[in-house]
């Protein structure tokens, strides 16, 4: 080859070389704007706090919209904002006196949120969250994981104000089902404006936003209260009074940080806008022992040196009662002076600091659990259960609060990634009608996950595009949860608002695997399993004779009428009764003494067996007779319930 060739060959690499080089560079430009895109970053902390924008609320509504929602809560934003970019006229309701949106965050004072994070981590190694779509457009907008309730105010309030097709009504008096008559058709709602008048406005969808399901129960959708679904219906999870603290210097932030980053406890942590921590708060000593506890701190940092904090929890609160609330707002602000005192005497970073006021609303955590289309239960949260009609994941431990002061609260289970179902957004008996939020259709113990509001967000999404779906294949909610297609076509509109709910596939937790399972899923839904947060059950644990007892005791939940004996009466003459190993008679005399059979313990096993309250699929997964498992415990409680209730 001559030179000048060579030279001409060589030049011709260099620039196919080079070429490469840029389209490269402009793939990965191209690629980090696109992320960035999808991962937009955080304010972070700042010293100088926003001023809060003034809402412009319409004085009346217009007579119809396509979409009334119902609630300004973070859900009832998110659902507005995706009504409205689906090209539908929409009302946002709200029936609570009101200047901002919000919410629970924004006027509840809970701004530090509980994050759904994927177990995989971004393209720059930090979490990444469940969801995006509007979640993520608000959060690029706010501090971080906690945040300024006045950014977060004006955060949804932007999102709202530039989406052409909402109008925001504020401080209304009532708003009240407007059903066809005789039907169970939501045709719209009668809204009692400030002033007092009224105004029929008719819409051919409304979404419930509000936190307790209110419009929903109004118009005869069914719902469980509290814990009813697991045999305590006068238990509820406490409520929580937020409140302020001052003098939060950045020199006591760093005080706090050295002290958590030196804590052993792995659910403490700080980061430059979170506090969670400070167990030792759970040790302070109630002025009202009998409605209020304290729990570790979980702080939220304030733009102006104060911080938010979710801890002090107030017992035996009926939320629909306004003497009640009243009630439960004198119990915290007469129990607070004393919780910081406290703080100021058992840590010397909180010497100087002082509080500054209380939230203008509780955060209530539970009321009302909607019957919808489809009951998210415990046993789908625990064991990452994907849905075919997935409209959003959540990854929140399964948090159940105290209900009571002599309670310590409970951790059921941390999932990695379990599937929201349009299905449990869309309510039993009336259409027309989606319920969003807390209230969705869950029952008491996802809801401890299900409950957080990035969850209810996407929730809000899914349910402002579902009622452009509606009108357009000219179906009800309930129809379109018949439809795989229809569903598909939600599924493809949320993905083009930026939302990520592709099917997923996890692998078995090991629980899932043990020969005893099905025993475990049936204590689970009793209530009567956790596993905490490294999903542990100890289901090869050994039993004794008391936990028996104490597991049949809660068990009676199942049929409560059937369990007409007494337990305990099992292990009255047994000594070191929670130190003993449960045999198989024990733990069949157990049971034949809760239901009131009277038989001895030697004819227990066959007493059962023959009344088909035990099978002998059951005795042949025992290994050891002398000496049970807490997972063969499981088996016989399920068991016991088939046979029964005729259900595992």
């Amino acid at each position: 080859m001559t030179s000048s060739r060579r030279n001409e060959s060589t030049s011709k690499g260099w620039m196919f070389l080079m070429g490469a080089l840029i389209l490269l560079a402009v793939l990965a430009a191209a690629s980090s704007l696109y992320y960035q895109y999808k991962h937009p970053a955080n304010r972070g902390h700042s010293m100088k706090k926003m001023n809060l924008e003034e809402v412009k609320s319409v004085k009346k509504a217009k007579d119809a919209y396509d979409v009334i929602v119902i609630g300004t809560d973070p859900e009832g934003v998110a659902a507005a904002v995706s009504a409205a970019r689906n090209g539908l006229s929409t009302l946002l309701v709200d029936g609570r006196n009101r200047d901002i949106l919000g919410g629970l965050m924004t006027l509840g004072w809970i701004n530090s949120i509980d994050m759904n994070y994927s177990p995989n981590k971004n393209i720059l190694g930090k979490d990444d969250v469940f969801n995006k779509g509007f979640f993520s457009e608000w959060y690029a907008k706010i501090e971080g994981d906690s945040f300024d309730v006045n950014t977060a105010a004006n955060a949804f309030y932007d999102l709202a104000k530039n989406e052409k097709n909402i109008d925001i009504l504020l401080k209304t008096q009532k708003i009240e089902p407007l059903l066809a008559q005789g039907q169970t058709q939501i045709q719209g709602a009668t809204i009692t404006l400030e002033g007092g008048n009224s105004q029929v406005v008719k819409a051919s969808a409304v979404i419930d936003a509000t936190q307790d399901g209110d419009f929903a129960a109004a118009a005869g959708v069914p719902f469980t209260i509290g814990h009813e679904d697991i045999g305590d219906p006068k238990s509820k999870m406490a409520v929580t009074l937020a409140f302020r603290l001052k003098n939060v210097t950045p020199e006591v932030w760093d005080m706090m940080a050295k002290r958590l980053n030196n804590d052993d406890d792995v659910n403490s942590g700080v980061n430059e806008v979170s506090v969670f921590g400070y167990k030792e708060m759970s040790n302070y000593p109630p002025l009202n022992k009998e409605r209020a506890k304290m729990r570790g701190l979980n702080m939220g940092r304030e733009n102006d040196n104060t911080v938010l904090i979710n801890s002090l929890q107030i017992f035996n609160v009926d939320t629909f009662n306004p003497k009640s609330v009243e009630e439960a707002f004198e119990i915290g602000k007469k129990e607070l002076p004393n919780v910081v005192a406290y703080m100021q005497k058992s840590f010397p970073e909180f010497a100087h600091l002082e509080l500054d006021g209380t939230a203008p609303e509780l955060y209530v955590r539970e009321t009302r659990h909607m019957q919808g289309e489809y009951r998210l239960s415990i046993v789908d949260v625990c064991t990452n259960n994907d849905q075919w009609d997935r409209i959003g994941f959540g990854s929140y431990a399964v948090d159940i609060q105290r209900i009571a002061p002599t309670d310590s609260g409970n951790v059921v289970c941390k999932p990695k990634q379990y599937a929201i179902p349009f299905r449990s957004i869309v309510p039993q008996k009336v259409d027309g009608l989606l319920v969003v939020g807390r209230a969705a259709s869950y029952d008491t113990l996802p809801h401890g996950s299900a409950r957080v509001m990035p969850t209810g967000m996407a929730e809000g999404e899914a349910a402002g595009a579902a009622v452009k779906i509606a009108q357009a294949e000219k179906l009800t909610f309930r129809q379109m949860t018949a439809s795989k297609e229809v569903i598909a076509k939600l599924q493809d509109q949320l993905t083009k608002q930026g939302m990520e709910i592709q099917p997923m596939t996890l692998k078995p937790q090991p629980f899932m695997e043990h020969k005893e399972y099905e025993g475990l899923k049936t204590a689970m839904m009793l209530g009567l399993a956790s596993g905490a947060y490294n999903n542990d059950f100890h289901l090869d644990d050994k039993a004794n004779p008391k936990r028996m007892t104490n597991l049949v005791n809660g068990a009676k939940k199942m049929k409560p009428d059937a369990f007409k004996g007494d337990a305990t009466a099992a292990i009255a003459k047994l000594e070191n009764n929670d130190k003993i190993a449960l045999t198989l008679e024990q733990a069949s005399y157990t049971l034949t003494q809760a239901i009131g059979l009277k038989v001895d313990a030697q004819q227990a096993q066959a007493e059962l067996l023959s009344s088909k309250l035990l099978t002998d699929a059951t005795l042949n997964l025992i290994g050891d007779k002398q000496n049970l498992t807490n997972a063969d415990t499981y088996m016989m409680i399920r068991d016991l319930k088939i046979g029964l209730t005729g259900k595992p």
